[in-house]
């Protein structure tokens, strides 16, 4: 299909048409642009009181994201990945955000699956609703909303999305205000993805990693993670990409977990490669498989399990798997070095030595296209083992806002659209 027709396509959109999702016309991947995503999880207690366990019945779910790269048209995706029974949705929407639970007026729109504004999503699935005439900005929030009006069993979800999502006791998907949605929760469910046809080119980044990625300690509804300063940085400069934000926290290479997800050789094709209009993939990950076994060993918790001892050359394997993957898909795959981590629950000798071991690796093997080298870029001027005193939450091992400001400008624009192989 021509870049042409595929306009028309959007053209056509606007004008009020709406294409069914067994239209390929309308839903080819060459369409579409990935522009907002979270990483599903199984139902977890999480780190903070969440609604995943419990699931919902009755009442209307309303969560708002920023997508990275605006379009003419729109589809949300949802999730059951981690569902046990059918997930039925009696009714969804989706607007450009006001302020808090509220939405603007008139660009309300109703999604639909196939024209019907009811539809089910299997156990273990994902579903792209049909394409709405909904016009979004760069860097523009969208608040979607979903009624489930029958019990859903525990819920796939995001534990840590560091933005508020709210709840309403019956119907309010139409709702323009937010008075009805009193209640609030600091995860994501069932949404995974928001998707554009735009102007935008295929230049698309997936931000691959655990709570490094996920921006844990950064500031809530505030998009300071990051792949948001990312984004941000590169719509500044008049070149705006899709940067999409798949860490997880507590994520590992090496080991799947209850609380922290599936591992990162196994979710990598989902989270990925299932994204539409992705040229590139950074991945940052490995601080939990060389941590989490050193915290246990101090402070065992059901949190953590299972938590072996993981060897750097394992965890090196499994970053050879992830670049395995992205070439085969013919992504450009850009490896960040772990940042410093001493003074943290996780800092031993023992793992300190991996970090470096696993860091040498990355920059000096040639197996990565590009490096990002943020054990640098983050590291105390007095002490290259520990984080930068202006760039620490506190904990030795999460960033602050400006940390995570920091690792963003690490990242060099020009690596993001460079052919596979080039330096």
């Amino acid at each position: 299909m021509s870049s042409a027709t595929r306009w028309l396509l959007a053209i056509s959109l606007l004008a009020g048409f709406v294409f069914s999702s067994a239209q390929p016309a309308a839903a080819t991947a060459r369409d579409w642009t990935a522009t907002w995503t979270a990483s599903p999880q199984r139902p977890s207690a999480g780190f903070a009181p969440n609604w995943s366990e419990q699931g919902f019945a009755h009442q209307t779910v309303r969560q708002t994201v920023r997508v990275s790269a605006g379009g003419v048209a729109a589809r949300i995706r949802l999730s059951n990945a981690y569902g046990t029974t059918p997930l039925t949705i009696a009714g969804a929407t989706v607007a450009r955000t006001s302020r808090g639970a509220a939405v603007r007026p008139g660009s309300l729109r109703h999604l639909t699956v196939s024209r019907a504004r009811t539809f089910t999503i299997p156990v273990g699935a994902e579903l792209a609703s049909d394409p709405v005439p909904l016009r979004l900005a760069t860097l523009e929030s969208v608040t979607v909303t979903f009624f489930l009006a029958a019990p859903t069993g525990p819920a796939t979800f995001h534990a840590q999305a560091l933005a508020t999502s709210y709840r309403a006791a019956g119907d309010h998907t139409a709702d323009i205000g937010g008075e009805a949605f009193t209640q609030t929760s600091q995860s994501w469910y069932y949404l995974s993805g928001v998707d554009v046809i735009g102007p935008a080119s295929r230049n698309g980044v997936v931000a691959f990693g655990d709570s490094l990625t996920d921006g844990a300690t950064s500031s809530t509804d505030a998009n300071n993670r990051y792949p948001d300063e990312l984004a941000e940085r590169l719509a500044a400069a008049g070149r705006p990409h899709a940067v999409l934000n798949q860490g997880m926290a507590g994520n590992r290479v090496t080991v799947d977990s209850a609380w922290f997800g599936d591992k990162a050789t196994s979710r990598f094709r989902r989270d990925v490669l299932g994204q539409a209009g992705v040229r590139t993939v950074i991945i940052l990950e490995g601080i939990n498989d060389l941590g989490i076994s050193e915290l246990a060993a101090a402070s065992p918790a059901p949190i953590f399990a299972p938590y072996p001892d993981v060897s750097t050359e394992k965890i090196i394997s499994g970053h050879r798997e992830l670049i395995r993957l992205a070439h085969t898909h013919g992504l450009r795959v850009i490896g960040a070095t772990l940042p410093p981590i001493k003074g943290s629950a996780y800092y031993t000798a023992h793992s300190e030595a991996k970090r470096e071991a696993l860091n040498a690796w990355i920059r000096t093997s040639g197996e990565y296209d590009a490096v990002i080298d943020l054990d640098r870029v983050m590291a105390s001027p007095s002490d290259g083992d520990r984080l930068n005193p202006a760039y620490d939450s506190g904990d030795h091992l999460h960033p602050n806002n400006a940390g995570y400001r920091a690792m963003a400008y690490a990242v060099d624009p020009a690596v993001l659209v460079q052919p596979r192989g080039a330096v």
